[in-house]
């Protein structure tokens, strides 16, 4: 436990393990929010089949990195966390809760899904169901195809089990028989080509409706036997491992951490394994000797009910023109004072706030093109921490380097996931003259800021974006987020500071508005609690409303029950994981904790302290998790502009707090439950309504 975590002493004990909610479970619960949303029949039905893909993938990086780490701490006999459980406790917990979810996902595909797409002429055909003519074709596409790129690997001492890839397909194939060199033939192995679909449409002449799909897994166990002539086939029998995929560089050890990190890449694909999925019907034999292969145990295989990695099901999305089973297209505002060609002159006026993705990402990108080609611009100051494919604003900081700014960027490399991609952007930032930075030992750069500094007549000016999502175009119309345009000069100046000290070799600095972890964010957060507190117990009203993707950070949460003890009234809204229990008699009866999950991933981090009517109101990089608050550079930044404080607070708190469609409440328990509505009440979905509000306005 944390030394900060002492007992109250005129109260219950806030050390007490069954006061927190295990951060892996609360995944785990969050996970079955997201299929819920497959089940949903006021969805419509690809976006259902898209909620039941991303609960697949989630569920994969859960086990690459949170079941990762737990599975090389479980010989540990001590808690890992303030819910007191140890590593082996928190993954034997993990498997119970977790094939719950996975039967859910089956039977979701096999019972809800499937049938409703079959109703609307979208057919997945197993073997049985192919006609004379579909089979021929399917032979035609295997024989042409699929054989040609298919290596399969029969297992003898000269041909030992091979590297699996990380969430690879693969088939066990049992034969019998001797092969032309008369080998006893026993088992052999073939990988599932990525080079191919693993879904493949039939052509409209042979099809019964315009979406007829096969599974290539499907093909494989129909024609197998062609690549074993002379022998028979036994069984066949789909595997999937999943493998650690945490990159683990001793960064005081190294000295260039990108090359370091590239060196780690290609071994994180055939890493340590931590589960295995395999079909239901394998052998005993067969299953002991995988298990023994990748060195797990029974409790770490899934067997579905059905084709391994139901996340394979996302290409069906983009291939299917149906605007009628998909969510109605919108298009983002660009709002009308910034539609202009110095947006410069527009941001000195007063700020400008953004809420992606109602307001467009366009804005963002045009500011910094505007940069980019404004002679009076000296220098431009950012961080990166994902960008994706194509970036516009990569190429606005390559154009502004060549046209002769002074161009700095701050690449985090340990972005997870997408390391490969951020060391390309790297070098491909400093071949354009970028200064590229790799932030700070030992803490990701995980602050979202944008600095400009323009000369205007005889004095510089600067101009500032800062934001709670990542400079990210793609995400911009998926995510949630909140931007900031400002030229106010103690936050511009905070920036300044921020991306010196992220250059250079300073001593800690302070700052004049900006909250930055991992120095000051967690401090203010308490004290702003505490006063809330204060209030409460002086008579004055205490409010707290606080938006965020997770919450685990053990101090916070036993700070905020102590403000609830005093008669603060919290409304935490958190898409994610949630370590505080709500509803605790004589300790959080008064904090109320509800998850938002939409069209829109929520992702905007908003902080809102009541402050006796004197309100404080800010926006941040970070969520209130250990890692955000003291092992990462984040940023919180506070809306000053009264009206925009308000449209914060009406747009992305209290219509969240009235939402009775898309919101879960969570109970004590730690399990949630879908907010209901009373008698006659209106139906109140927040992302809907700012959709409305924003292509009305």
């Amino acid at each position: 436990m944390p030394k900060s975590l002492k007992s109250s002493p005129n109260g219950p004990d806030l050390r007490d393990p069954s006061l927190y909610i295990s951060r892996e479970l609360s995944q785990l619960e969050f996970n079955q929010r997201v299929l819920e949303q497959a089940k949903d029949p006021t969805t419509p039905l690809l976006e259902r089949l898209r909620f039941l893909c991303i609960s697949c993938t989630n569920l994969d990086e859960f086990f690459e990195i949170r079941v990762a780490a737990l599975r090389q701490q479980r010989h540990l006999n001590v808690a890992t966390g303030p819910e007191g459980f140890t590593p082996a406790e928190h993954l034997e917990k993990i498997r119970a809760r977790t094939q719950l979810l996975v039967d859910d996902q089956y039977r979701t595909w096999d019972e809800v899904l499937m049938p409703e797409l079959e109703r609307n002429n979208i057919r997945f055909l197993k073997r049985d169901q192919w006609t004379a003519k579909q089979s021929k074709w399917l032979s035609d596409y295997f024989d042409n195809e699929l054989q040609p790129v298919l290596s399969p690997l029969g297992l003898d001492p000269a041909h030992p089990f091979p590297r699996i890839l990380n969430k690879s397909l693969n088939l066990a194939v049992v034969l019998k028989g001797r092969d032309a060199f008369g080998r006893e033939g026993a088992l052999a192995l073939i990988r599932a080509p990525r080079s191919l679909p693993r879904l493949i449409r039939l052509p409209r002449d042979i099809s019964r409706g315009p979406s007829d799909f096969v599974f290539m897994a499907s093909l494989l166990h129909e024609f197998i036997d062609e690549l074993f002539p002379g022998m028979e086939v036994k069984g066949t029998y789909q595997f999937r491992v999943t493998r650690n995929s945490e990159l683990i560089v001793d960064e005081d050890e190294v000295d260039n951490l990108a090359s370091a990190l590239q060196g780690e890449l290609h071994e994180r694909h055939y890493a340590q394994a931590v589960r295995l999925e395999l079909a239901d019907n394998c052998p005993k034999d067969l299953v002991k000797y995988l298990l023994a292969h990748f060195e797990l145990t029974e409790e770490e295989i899934y067997r579905p009910r059905g084709p391994v990695n139901l996340s394979r099901l996302m290409a069906v999305y983009d291939q299917i023109d149906r605007s009628d089973l998909k969510f109605a297209p919108f298009k983002p505002r660009i709002q009308t004072r910034l539609q202009t060609d110095d947006l410069f002159e527009t941001i000195a006026k007063s700020d400008a706030l953004l809420h992606h993705p109602f307001d467009s990402f366009a804005t963002v990108v045009e500011f910094l093109r505007q940069a980019a080609f404004d002679p009076g611009v000296l220098a431009i100051k950012q961080t990166l921490y994902r960008t994706g494919k194509n970036s516009s604003l990569v190429a606005a900081l390559v154009e502004a380097a060549r046209n002769g700014k002074d161009v700095t960027v701050v690449v985090e490399l340990r972005a997870r996931f997408d390391e490969e991609a951020n060391i390309a952007l790297a070098n491909r930032l400093q071949e354009a003259g970028v200064q590229v930075v790799y932030g700070v030992v030992g803490y990701k750069t995980h602050a979202k800021m944008l600095l400009v500094v323009r000369r205007e007549g005889t004095r510089l000016k600067r101009y500032v974006h800062l934001g709670t999502g990542n400079y990210h175009q793609g995400t911009s119309l998926a995510y949630t987020d909140i931007g900031l345009l400002t030229a106010n000069r103690e936050i511009t100046e905070d920036v300044h500071l921020l991306f010196q000290q992220l250059s250079g070799l300073g001593p800690e600095i302070k700052l004049a508005r900006l909250l930055h972890s991992p120095f000051t964010l967690y401090q203010a957060l308490i004290e702003k609690i505490t006063r809330e507190a204060e209030h409460a117990r002086a008579g004055r009203p205490g409010r707290i409303i606080a938006k965020m993707n997770s919450l685990n950070e053990a101090s916070v949460i036993r700070t905020l029950y102590e403000a609830a003890m005093a008669g603060v009234e919290i409304d935490l809204i958190i898409r994610g994981t949630c370590g505080l229990k709500p509803g605790l008699p004589g300790i959080s009866e008064r904090i109320r904790v509800r998850s938002v999950v939409g069209r829109f991933l929520e992702h905007s981090r908003v902080f809102y302290f009541g402050n006796n009517d004197a309100p404080e109101l800010y926006c941040a990089s970070a969520d209130w998790l250990d890692r955000n608050l003291h092992r990462r550079v984040e940023v919180g930044f506070p809306i000053l502009d009264e009206a925009l404080m308000k449209r914060v607070y009406r747009e992305e708190l209290e219509t969240y707090l009235k939402d009775n469609s898309q919101a879960w409440m969570l109970k004590s328990d730690g399990t949630y439950q879908r907010a209901t509505r009373a008698p006659g009440e209106p139906v109140h979905a927040a992302q809907l309504e700012i959709l409305r509000e924003i292509n009305g306005a």
